[in-house]
């Protein structure tokens, strides 16, 4: 047994101290350390073992990455990281439970091992391996795939050294434990130590490792935020849980952007990728319909990818003294913003309403291009009006009531175009327009005047 010592850490960041501390000087979090026993000895065994020491090279003299990406099976997938799998790379996946984490990377496991590009092992810490069967044959899983059911971090990796792995599928890291360190599964010393063992096997073997991560109570993932630093993406499942549909969202890549989505049908079979999300978060898909008056249809942008969004407004008297104002899916202070600036520039007078504004199908909107059509969904709301069918609507809202023009206006008018929208609102630009379908607007109060008379 090897010798060991205490040593506190935070639970925000995973900063280490001697003593306990009443605030983390890392990342200023308050009543954060919890005390955790470490070894001496194997403390920082592993932590980026990537090759021999050596003296600094020139850039020039570096020898370019041979980067072959691997298709995981799922077109979408393979564009939420990025174009495929990348050898060598640590992907975490988060989310609440029950939202498809293991199903989604048993699937992908299981495609990885049918296309015969090498081993591929699933490591069940969370279940046995006859249950993890039970799920994989209902999945259609091949035959060939390796369920390695074991908690102990040094077991796994020295079964995976003998098999030469393509890829690695860790379900989930906070059962793992390596047995040099006193602490049990899941505590902060346990995540950190195994998530960096797992980052230089990766990096030495050019193994893909995906690691699937247990989420707190406030949506994070738990452990130390030095878990999120070290793998090279981070995905989590976002949206309503209870719906048959799933949203995966890349809030890290290193490979690719960040804030793509990938949109998953969840049935008896598993998940399935829905190739066009526009039609899934309109909720009436044909653009000729009529809609309802505080219905306003957004042009926005997530990751690299268009897609058109609809906005719900409700504007009502306020059932208490103090207007309520509620957001689902929308920044809460965006539309605080978003609601002054229509009162002072567009002569609304919303400050003794109750506002509720959401975004249809669950997709969470934060780009300040879908300013306009939340304004419009707010104008179309309190004054009774629907706006004209077929109207899509996209700008960024100054706060002396400018439209300001936004990223990708060519990508946006043209998945709108798609899609049999015949009216697109959009901020006033340079260079040529077409004004049968284009309608530009200088701000708010000539955009509400247009579309609401």
């Amino acid at each position: 047994m090897a010798k060991s010592r205490t040593l506190f850490f935070c639970s925000a960041c995973g900063h280490e101290s001697a003593r306990w501390l009443g605030r983390c000087p890392a990342c200023d979090a308050w009543n954060t350390f919890a005390e955790a026993p470490v070894a001496l000895d194997t403390r920082r065994r592993d932590v980026h073992a990537a090759g021999p020491a050596g003296a600094p090279v020139r850039l020039a003299d570096v020898a370019g990455p041979r980067l072959v990406r691997t298709s995981s099976g799922m077109a979408e997938f393979d564009r939420l990281l990025g174009g495929g799998i990348v050898p060598g790379s640590l992907v975490l996946l988060g989310g609440p439970p029950g939202s498809g984490k293991s199903t989604l990377l048993l699937q992908v496991a299981a495609q990885l091992s049918r296309s015969g590009g090498g081993p591929v092992v699933y490591v069940c810490g969370e279940e046995s391996a006859a249950q993890t069967k039970l799920r994989a044959v209902r999945l259609g899983a091949c035959d060939e795939l390796l369920l390695f059911a074991e908690t102990n971090l040094r077991t796994i990796l020295d079964g995976a050294e003998r098999l030469h792995p393509a890829a690695l599928v860790i379900d989930s890291i906070q059962t793992m434990a390596l047995p040099e360190l006193e602490s049990p599964a899941g505590s902060i010393a346990q995540v950190r130590d195994c998530a960096a063992a797992l980052t230089a096997f990766a990096k030495r073997t050019d193994c893909a490792t995906f690691l699937i991560g247990h989420v707190t109570k406030d949506g994070s993932i738990a452990g130390p935020r030095l878990l999120e630093h070290i793998v090279d993406t981070v995905l989590y499942f976002e949206g309503d849980g209870g719906t048959e549909h799933r949203i995966v969202r890349a809030v890290k890549n290193r490979f690719g952007s960040v804030d793509e989505i990938c949109v998953l049908a969840l049935d008896e079979r598993g998940l399935h990728e829905v190739r066009n999300p526009s039609q899934l978060f309109l909720a009436r898909p044909d653009a000729g319909g009529a809609r309802p008056a505080g219905s306003c249809v957004v042009a926005g942008i997530a990751g690299s990818r268009p897609v058109l969004l609809e906005i719900q407004a409700l504007v009502g008297e306020p059932s208490y003294g103090t207007p309520q104002r509620l957001a689902a899916n929308l920044d809460r202070a965006r539309l605080g913003m978003i609601l002054a600036v229509l009162e002072r520039h567009a002569g609304m007078h919303i400050g003794a309403h109750d506002v509720y504004a959401s975004v249809a199908g669950g997709l969470r909107v934060a780009e300040p291009a879908t300013d306009l059509g939340i304004a419009l969904a707010v104008a179309s709301a309190f004054r009774g009006v629907a706006l004209p069918a077929a109207t899509v609507a996209f700008g960024e809202l100054g706060l002396s009531g400018e439209v300001r023009p936004v990223s990708a206006r060519a990508r946006r008018i043209a998945e709108a175009r798609k899609l049999g929208f015949t009216r697109i609102v959009a901020p006033h630009a340079a260079g040529p327009v077409d004004s049968e379908t284009v309608l530009t607007v200088r701000d708010i109060a000539t955009a509400v005047a247009e579309l609401l008379g």
